[in-house]
């Protein structure tokens, strides 16, 4: 019986153990493996983008909800439209969390794009010369690419900040319209034992914070819009 490559075959051995590093100059093996790469991780974007839907989805019909049985009937607490911005707010930071962990996966779809599909589709060069440096680099020791407040604004930008508005708005809405007729603003936005001054006062305050927060000037860190080559070089070599 004649010996296989197979029986050979010894895991110990440094040829064994970087095997792979001969599709770097194997070029259709390489372009072969960057296909499967692309699908990977693809795919873990598309399921922490899923990720993302569902706390929106969650905080939106939370939102729904509370503020429906409020308006309801007359002596439903208002105050549970408030418990509603508390949990949102709640969902804001899980999302600004998912959101810089969905961030990383992206970050590796578009360098593929940006060098590989994009190049074959219009060859006009690469848009980074070290891509295949700055892959490895991010497979070897994976970082998060994007600030948490960074993170924090966008997503009150694209979703949070008009929900926010929305609740509040609702809120001074079901207080000064259908509070009791027979008392001022201020008594009914009240929440024994705290004064209404103080709840209006705390409600605006959370609102200018929220307001300035989605407001704040942020450089992008995140992959995926639209930036100068050498912006991304830089960004992507400081981290």
């Amino acid at each position: 019986m004649v010996n296989s490559d197979e029986d050979d075959f010894d895991p110990e051995r440094r040829h064994e153990r970087e095997v792979a590093g001969q599709l770097a100059t194997e070029r259709s093996e390489f372009v072969s493996l960057m296909q499967h790469f692309y699908r990977g991780e693809l795919g873990r974007v598309t399921a922490w983008r899923g990720r993302l839907d569902k706390t929106t989805n969650w905080a939106v019909g939370l939102m729904a909800s509370l503020i429906t049985w409020a308006f309801s009937a007359p002596d439903h607490p208002h105050y549970i439209i408030l418990g509603s911005l508390v949990v949102v707010t709640v969902f804001l930071f899980v999302e600004a969390r998912r959101y810089r962990i969905f961030d990383l996966w992206r970050s590796r779809v578009r360098l593929v794009e940006e060098n590989i599909f994009a190049n074959a589709a219009d060859p006009e060069g690469v848009v980074h010369e070290r891509w295949r440096t700055m892959l490895a680099e991010d497979l070897r020791e994976p970082t998060i690419k994007v600030p948490f407040l960074e993170a924090l604004v966008r997503r009150l930008r694209r979703v949070y900040f008009p929900m926010i508005t929305i609740i509040v708005a609702s809120w001074l809405f079901r207080v000064a319209v259908f509070g009791p007729t027979d008392i001022g603003v201020l008594e009914a936005a009240a929440i024994d034992p705290i004064p209404g001054s103080v709840v209006i006062g705390g409600v605006l305050l959370f609102y200018l914070v929220m307001a300035g927060l989605t407001a704040w000037p942020i450089d992008r860190l995140a992959k995926g819009e639209k930036r100068l080559p050498s912006e991304r070089d830089d960004e992507w070599r400081e981290k």
